[in-house]
């Protein structure tokens, strides 16, 4: 007998970081109500640490897609690896110049190009493509909004999920490497 409904689950699992971020905002201005010469500036502190944690919660929350896609995306030293049942591959974050949405036979992938000009095709909504946001969001130069922004719901979107337009359509450039310049 299941207690809470596996849709309700999913909604709490995905907004759990948030939650943790008010929390912590809501103990600190507790303990700074309490006053003094210590818990006062303490109490700010740990309610400030709890804001910067709520706007990063909020942007790994909107990022976060439905486990649903096919395959599986792991993250290990700054390598990401996708397994798909047709295919996969692998790809360092040292080596990326280039990072794209694309939308293709109604769905939507990561393309990630290489400076050697492969490229390698990731669903949104893979299982552990959430751990994705960490690495693009350490890429030098990547803004995260911009990053988020790139998710918005396309056209007709349904709550939960993000669907592609039926056509192929290759997106903007969410984010590109500079190019290095060489020493003379």
């Amino acid at each position: 007998m299941e207690v809470i409904r596996p849709e309700a689950l999913a909604t709490l699992s995905r907004w759990r970081e948030s939650a943790f971020a008010v929390a912590l905002g809501a103990f600190g201005l507790w303990l700074a109500g309490r006053g003094g010469w210590v818990f006062g500036p303490l109490g700010l502190a740990i309610a400030a640490a709890g804001a910067a944690f709520l706007i990063l919660a909020l942007r790994r929350a909107r990022f976060r897609q439905n486990s649903i896609g096919p395959g599986l995306v792991e993250l290990d030293e700054s390598q990401i690896t996708y397994f798909g049942p047709t295919g996969g591959g692998a790809v360092s974050l040292r080596e990326l110049v280039e990072l794209r949405l694309l939308a293709r036979s109604g769905r939507r992938f990561w393309r990630l190009k290489q400076a050697d000009g492969q490229a390698l095709l990731v669903p949104i909504d893979a299982t552990g493509a959430e751990r994705l946001f960490d690495a693009f969001s350490a890429l030098p130069g990547m803004d995260s909004q911009t990053l988020v922004a790139a998710l918005a719901p396309v056209g007709g979107a349904v709550s939960g999920g993000l669907p592609a337009p039926a056509t192929d359509t290759l997106g903007p450039v969410i984010w590109h490497r500079a190019a290095r310049r060489a020493l003379t």
